[in-house]
């Protein structure tokens, strides 16, 4: 099937408009990889906006011919686009969000490679040296408001969700925008753009004319969650432990949608975080929330939390069903006692510094067969470890479902092999099988093919 596509030369929109030659040589060096393909690839899915493809394979072979060039002029730059998606555009003329959001993917793309990457000024081998390198990339994004109170919610879940929960999740984010609170997701379509929508809404009934929907991504996974027209501020991050720890830091409460292993992925994240006993007393709203429909859902995530993590960890989130007013005055209430304690601690509203994260969940995961193999699955270890470990099986888990790199892996040497206490792996088949029958775990009307095998 052939799909429309549109030849075009591009402005920036205040993003970012001069490059060096050398920047500008980098960019254009395919011979490289590397940077031109990471910008190629995140500059497809930005284009690709408001197309529904959860596959990032499938988005790169569905336009091939795609490419992406950066013409230096005497008054900055230009993007030209060839074999681009026909829906960025409209009437030969691109969409204004959609060319906000390309530059954006430059300005991190090229950030990321010129101060990040091999300067001594970072030591990402040490765990605050990756806290500074998250930071340094959100400032030069300019997510931060020093002067701002904190009002930022994370909002967590499926990016192909029932019709039903997208609707609750838009709901939840109109009673947030009533409140005055900001949303930041993961930038996607289903519960990373439903709240956005919803408290943009709320945002207008309050004459709220400077609300922030902030969208947060990496390039393994933005093929396949592309930003949503809303964001009004996107931030690559260089793979999706920062891009997790980035959530952690600036958000100043969280509320999590139905989802699929991602949503899993991420909710253990957050608790192994909570878990560490350095951040015992450190207030975090968590609310775990959905309609009557997805109350199974969050029945078997708590049993698999149970039985994993144990009851520790349950005490660190609620679970509330199908009343979106009251997750919103949970959230604002729990917020209210997170801008106390760091009115009393001294910490910055807009960066989370006082939170510890150990290197274990900021390390980069290859999702290889080998190190799935290999993942210390069992409860001979501190409940944060084994967070982290349960985390990365989810993570490649999403890998080889939607990822390009993963799905190629798993065509090639067939399903991940997972493997640990009996359990463990008794309750992780379980939460997984509910997630296939839930139709969780791929497109609704795709049939799911299982990337993993357990092994009990």
């Amino acid at each position: 099937m052939k799909y429309p596509v549109i030849d075009a030369r591009i402005s920036p929109e205040g993003r970012l408009d001069v490059l060096s030659k050398v920047e500008v040589n980098k960019l254009l060096d395919t011979s490289q990889g590397g940077l031109y393909d990471i910008f190629r690839n995140c500059s497809l899915a930005v284009l690709n906006c408001g197309g529904f493809l959860d596959d990032g394979k499938e988005l790169l072979e569905r336009y091939p011919l795609f490419d992406i060039r950066v013409i230096q002029q005497e008054r900055g730059i230009k993007l030209e686009v060839s074999g681009a998606p026909a829906g960025a555009f409209v009437d030969g003329n691109m969409i204004k969000g959609i060319n906000e959001h390309l530059f954006a993917v430059l300005r991190d793309v090229i950030y990321v490679n010129d101060e990040i990457n091999n300067n001594p000024q970072f030591d990402l081998d040490r765990s605050d040296g990756i806290t500074d390198a998250v930071f340094h990339i959100l400032r030069n994004a300019d997510i931060f408001n020093p002067q701002a109170n904190p009002n930022l919610v994370i909002c967590w879940g499926g990016h192909s969700i029932k019709r039903k929960e997208y609707e609750y999740t838009k709901e939840v984010g109109h009673e947030m925008g009533l409140r005055g609170l900001d949303i930041c997701t993961g930038c996607g379509p289903g519960a990373m753009k439903g709240p956005m929508k919803g408290a943009a809404l709320g945002h207008a009934k309050q004459r709220i004319d400077h609300g922030r929907y902030i969208g947060i991504t990496e390039p393994g996974i933005i093929a396949a969650e592309s930003p949503n027209p809303i964001v009004n501020d996107l931030v690559i991050l260089p793979d999706i432990e920062k891009r997790l720890e980035a959530f952690v830091r600036i958000g100043h409460a969280f509320v999590v949608f139905p989802g699929g292993a991602g949503t899993a992925e991420e909710i253990l994240f957050l608790l192994g975080i909570l878990l560490h006993p350095d951040n015992k007393h450190i207030p975090f709203p968590l609310i775990l929330t959905g309609p009557d429909s997805a109350k199974a859902y969050f029945t078997e995530i708590n049993q698999f939390i149970a039985d994993t993590l144990g009851i520790d960890a349950q005490q660190r989130y609620k679970i509330i069903i199908g009343d979106p007013s009251q997750v919103a005055h949970e959230i604002s209430a729990g917020i209210e006692q997170v801008r106390a304690f760091r009115c009393a601690k001294s910490d910055a509203f807009y960066f989370n510094w006082l939170l510890k994260i150990e290197k274990q969940f900021q390390e980069p995961f290859e999702a290889s067969h080998k190190n799935m193999n290999n993942l210390a699955l069992h409860k001979d270890q501190p409940s944060h470890t084994l967070a982290a470990n349960l985390r990365r099986a989810f993570s490649g888990i999403v890998a080889g479902s939607v990822k390009d790199d993963g799905i190629r892996a798993i065509e090639k040497h067939g399903n991940f092999e997972l493997c640990g206490d009996r359990e463990i792996m008794q309750s992780m088949d379980t939460l997984l099988a509910s997630f296939v029958a839930q139709q969780r775990m791929k497109l609704p009307g795709k049939r799911y093919k299982p990337c993993y095998h357990i092994v009990k």
